[in-house]
């Protein structure tokens, strides 16, 4: 509608209590002052249903989010960098863009709270190394929005990996302080107890509460639990959860540290690599992993390129312990490995018998809740627009884990569309783009 044709209706609008319009280089209007304020709010009328009410519209999805119980064909309404509207049918004229979703599932953006991105170009190395990897370069085609570092920075080197990965990435990057000062330099640096000071460890989570989750340990190896005593008295003082990567010796139980060490709210992850001790030798679940489950120690998936292995992992889930949070553990080594991506480390619960509600629960809310970040992992009106658009492929699918065997799956999950903040960063199938017969050129 022009100008002119606005113009017209509205005078149209006002009716017999108009006594006299005309047209030229202005408008002239004798109006009563009743039909003088039809006109204007006429006019009002006209050009608000103009303008388009939302930026972006994901139309016709299976929406899941976990969190506020959605599980339904719903459209996602977007206005800038928030979540405006979810319903059932939303106009495809309120919006300035609408993609069509349908046959696809529409869940929060996938958060990934273990991986390593602390890259830089020393081979080998975690820290600043060869071994991590940039979060925008992997995150987004995975469908991930938000990652946690766990533990490549400790508090000597925090600085850096904020400035240059944390500061500078479109992903929302997290990070759990290593309770060793310089985090993963090496294993052999992280024995250095010399290095553990949990009173500036804590310190640099207090100074940065908007991005420290968490603190660390790491690939302790003394029979004794002396890193994870420190990395909790961290926790302690910045009150903050606490992870452990925990090497299993005989002499210092697994038992004793998922028990008495940890604290409820407190991680454990890898807890599906062998020799970890979570299954008898009938392959029963131990009464140690429920009792730690019921004080509320958390378990995080972490797969990697040499976490995850099908022995434990089966029996596990098949008894029903499935871990609080499904991650990747990316790093160079897993991410070309068997890892490949976290829908990939997600198709492979599927696999196992998980519901597919559950593993995107796992992946989103979960995760969320874990980190203490509750606005994270969901779509519901005013929250941040993070959103991971994924395509469930029906067939015969092979998984394999870190030992190198093998199962198969019908189904596998892969991201189509990743939606950052309110912008489309990952788009597999150009579904945002214009149609080539609709650009300047086309036929």
């Amino acid at each position: 509608m022009t100008h002119g044709e606005v113009t017209v209706a509205a005078a149209a609008a006002c009716g017999p209590e108009c006594q006299e319009i005309t047209f030229g280089s202005r408008l002239e209007a004798k109006l009563r002052l009743p039909g003088f304020l039809a006109f204007v709010l006429a006019v009002g009328s006209a050009l608000v249903a103009q303008t388009p009410q939302y930026d972006l519209i994901l139309q016709g999805g299976h929406v899941i989010d976990p969190k506020n119980g959605v599980d339904a064909i719903e459209d996602v309404a977007v206005t800038g960098d928030r979540i405006a509207a979810v319903a059932a049918h939303i106009p495809s004229s309120a919006a300035k863009k609408t993609i069509d979703l349908a046959g696809l599932y529409v869940t929060p953006g996938l958060v990934d709270m273990h991986v390593h991105v602390f890259a830089g170009y020393t081979p080998g190395v975690v820290a600043e190394g060869m071994m991590s990897m940039m979060p925008d370069h992997l995150g987004f085609r995975a469908g991930v929005t938000t990652m946690v570092d766990a533990g490549s920075s400790g508090w000597k080197n925090f600085p850096d990996l904020k400035k240059n990965i944390i500061d500078r990435s479109k992903t929302r990057v997290l990070a759990m302080l290593n309770i060793v000062g310089v985090g993963m330099v090496s294993q052999d640096a992280e024995q250095i107890v010399a290095d553990m000071d949990p009173r500036r460890t804590a310190e640099t989570a207090l100074k940065n509460p908007d991005v420290v989750v968490g603190i660390k340990s790491a690939h302790w190896r003394a029979p004794n639990y002396l890193s994870i005593e420190k990395a909790v008295e961290a926790g302690k003082i910045a009150h903050l959860p606490v992870m452990v990567d925990f090497l299993y010796l005989p002499e210092r139980p697994y038992d004793k540290l998922i028990l008495e060490e940890l604290r409820p709210g407190d991680i454990s992850t890898h807890p599906y690599r062998v020799p970890t001790p979570i299954l008898d030798d009938k392959g029963k679940l131990l009464p140690s992993m429920a009792a730690a489950r019921k004080r509320g120690i958390l378990f995080d998936l972490g797969h990697g390129g040499g976490n995850f292995y099908f022995r434990n992992a089966v029996p596990a889930v098949r008894q029903g312990f499935w871990p609080d949070t499904i991650s990747s553990d990316l790093n160079l080594v897993a991410a070309n490995g068997p890892m490949i991506d976290l829908p990939t480390v997600m198709s492979k619960f599927l696999a196992m018998g998980v519901p597919l509600k559950d593993v995107i629960r796992l992946t989103t809310s979960g995760p969320a809740m874990v980190i203490h970040r509750p606005a994270l992992g969901q779509i519901a009106v005013g929250s941040e627009a993070d959103i991971t658009v994924l395509r469930l492929e029906s067939g015969r699918f092979g998984f394999n884990d870190t030992a190198g065997e093998r199962i198969e799956g019908r189904q596998r999950l892969s991201c189509d569309m990743t939606i950052r903040a309110g912008q489309v960063v990952f788009d597999f199938n150009a579904r945002a783009a214009t149609p080539f017969h609709e650009t300047q050129g086309g036929r």
